[in-house]
């Protein structure tokens, strides 16, 4: 039978320090460490000696959560939860949901301090993170500035481990920054320029690790190991170099490597691939409640990964205790169903963070020269949208509980227009075919469908990931829409990561996604991702891999408003204001409404979240969103706790 904690030593790469240390913490609801409780769950670890006692395992100075202020209740420790994802590598999702981060979002979407003890930045050039003193790794080793040290100098400096240098999202303007290390609980990045999105990318849902457990993965780095040893290292890992085996082993956002030491609330107590995978409670983990209670309340999380057509009826059949992911507003009624029937958990409605619920992106950088022309018309991308029922959309999939209109930033953002989300949004087929007639594809086929220049029929190949349902269903409705203007829809489905592929070589002319991660964009938000930085944007893979390579890959913006975008994104960044920051963001959603570079159809479109009736301090109102958010993250699912103590 599998043993947890006889499992979790293993994680450990050397006994856990002995010593004790001192224990100040700066809250009048902890008068000294005897007032810290014990976790049942390591209590026969510490009476052992393998493990120290909770007042020489917390930092000096925790992070003390007010549950009361927060308007939650304070919990109990103990439980397993149980919930689901549908691929083996989503046990990443762990690190998501966690969501331990330098500093991460509230549920106001402000930035704190978590990791971090503090944090100061002059002119957002220059960026000072106090570390916790006596904060440690999950297997007792020091968490300090040498841990950032060992990342920059290192890893992302290491030609070897990192060939094309230190990560792009540290420069600025080209440059990277100086980075120094004064003493073991500081560290300080400073740019020439100002770079404001620095502390607000470490509070991503997969956020850059700029630190590493060095002490842990030196023993896999040439500059540290013995040759030999290393050597047999490699060997066993059936791996080329030393560099691919240090690579192998420290990935801290894949969370695949049991024996990575984490700062996460729950460490990997699994090893391999399993259908089933088990996290047990971080020992040292850095947040205890006004009690004297460390987090998280929860001991063990199983995650079973299952088909993606069996989460619902799993769920329905009371197999998750907390699930969301791979639920959709289609098995809403299953869900409710099962809730009616008696089952033990509620179904409760949060909003959704994403820009649009389904968006299809014609791709400006397709290789087919016919259908690049044509998708780079604007005409052409205005007529396509123009010719969509989204009403019909609405209340055929969503039963009118959506939001029918153009991919644009969510009512929770200050800059929401709803000009913006009715731009060429409208369902008008007389108006798609003057569009399509002035773009130049004036003649038919017998059956109706307009020509290409070169006298192909207008069949657009729009390609999914074939994960949800409700993406055929849309586009089963889109093709009639198309159909009546002269434009034949050829849905394709087909693997999420082969889908990705084929529209960053340019081989898809369109694919459907959702709409912009980041709905819920505030001030401090960068707008790189309206810009053509980035492959992932559907619409401009080639645009993004030139931005990302320097130019060695891919293809510069050829097209007046996708450069303009650019200027923009640059002029964000070198604001000094709110206001410059704000009129930055307001023209680049302009351009995206004018351009339709994506064709959004709903937003807004709840998303069912699955509570079991045990479980407390999960909110009844939330909002699903990637980033910012983490999905369940900002809402600390350390503090969630079963009102017996038991899953």
């Amino acid at each position: 039978m599998f043993n947890l904690r006889q499992s979790l030593k293993t994680l450990a790469t050397g006994a856990f320090l002995a010593h004790v240390l001192p224990l100040a913490i700066a809250s009048s609801a902890i008068a000294n460490p005897a007032a810290l409780v014990e976790s049942g769950f390591w209590e026969q670890e510490v009476k052992s000696g393998d493990l120290p006692p909770i007042a020489e395992r917390l930092p000096e100075v925790p992070l003390v959560v007010d549950l009361e202020a927060k308007g939650r209740q304070p919990g109990i420790q103990g439980g397993t939860l149980n919930t689901m994802v549908t691929r083996s590598k989503d046990i990443r999702q762990m690190v998501v949901y966690g969501y331990a981060r330098l500093a991460g979002y509230d549920e106001n979407y402000q930035l704190q301090p978590d990791i971090l003890l503090d944090f100061e930045v002059e002119d957002n050039r220059r960026f000072t993170l106090k570390l916790r003193p006596g904060h440690r790794w999950s297997n007792g080793d020091p968490f300090t500035s040498a841990d950032f040290e060992y990342w920059w100098k290192d890893v992302a400096n290491n030609l070897l481990l990192n060939p094309t240098g230190a990560p792009d999202y540290l420069k600025v303007d080209g440059a990277l920054p100086t980075v120094s290390f004064p003493d073991e609980t500081t560290v300080i990045y400073e740019w020439a320029a100002p770079n404001p999105s620095f502390l607000h990318s470490l509070a991503q849902a997969s956020p850059p690790f700029i630190y590493r457990p060095s002490a842990y993965l030196k023993q896999f780095h040439a500059d540290y190991a013995d040759a030999a040893k290393l050597a047999e290292e490699v060997d066993y890992a059936r791996v080329k170099s030393w560099a691919a085996l240090h690579n192998k082993l420290d990935n801290m956002y894949k969370f695949d490597n049991h024996e990575l030491p984490t700062l996460q609330p729950w460490i990997n107590a699994t090893s391999g691939k399993k259908i089933r995978h088990l996290f047990v409670r971080n020992p040292y983990y850095h947040r205890v409640d006004s009690r004297g209670v460390q987090l998280p309340y929860i001991d063990t999380v199983e995650m079973e990964i299952v088909a993606g057509g069996l989460v619902a009826a799993k769920t329905n059949a009371g197999e998750a205790d907390l699930q969301a992911r791979g639920l959709g507003f289609r098995d809403i009624p299953i869900l409710r169903k099962g809730e009616s029937d008696g089952a033990d958990y509620k179904t409760y409605l949060w909003g959704n963070g994403t820009a649009s619920q389904i968006a299809i992106y014609p791709n400006l950088n397709v290789n087919d020269d016919q259908w690049r022309q044509v998708l780079r018309d604007t005409r052409v991308r205005r007529a396509l949208s123009v010719a969509i029922n989204r009403a019909g959309i609405n209340k055929a999939l969503y039963f009118k509980l959506a939001k029918p209109g153009a991919m644009t930033v969510l009512e929770a953002s200050p800059f929401f227009d709803t000009a913006l989300r009715a731009a060429w949004a409208q369902y008008d087929p007389e108006l798609a075919n003057q569009l399509l007639d002035e773009a130049g594809l004036t003649e038919r086929d017998g059956y109706g469908i307009r020509k290409l220049p070169d006298g192909r029929p207008m069949e657009l190949v729009v390609e999914t990931a074939g994960e949800r349902q409700e993406v055929e269903n849309a586009l089963q409705i889109i093709s009639d829409d198309w159909r009546d203007v002269g434009v034949k829809l050829v849905m394709r489905p087909l693997d999420r990561d082969i889908l990705r592929n084929r529209v960053f070589s340019g081989t898809t002319m369109a694919s459907v996604w959702y709409g912009w991660d980041n709905g819920l964009p505030q001030t401090y938000t960068s707008p790189a991702y309206l810009a053509p930085t980035d492959q992932v944007f559907l619409s401009w893979p080639k645009w993004g891999q030139y931005h990302q390579t320097g130019g060695d890959v891919g293809e510069a913006p050829d097209l007046e408003p996708a450069q303009r975008l650019m200027t923009l994104w640059h002029d964000w960044e070198a604001a000094k204001t709110d206001e410059e920051r704000t009129r930055a963001w307001q023209e680049m959603l302009k351009i995206h409404a004018d351009e339709v570079y994506a064709i959004g159809l709903v937003a807004a479109a709840p998303q069912p979240v699955v509570v079991s009736n045990r479980l407390r301090n999960v909110p009844q109102k939330g909002i699903w969103a990637w980033d910012p958010g983490a999905h369940f993250g900002i809402y600390r699912p350390d503090e969630f706790f079963f009102e017996d103590g038991k899953g």
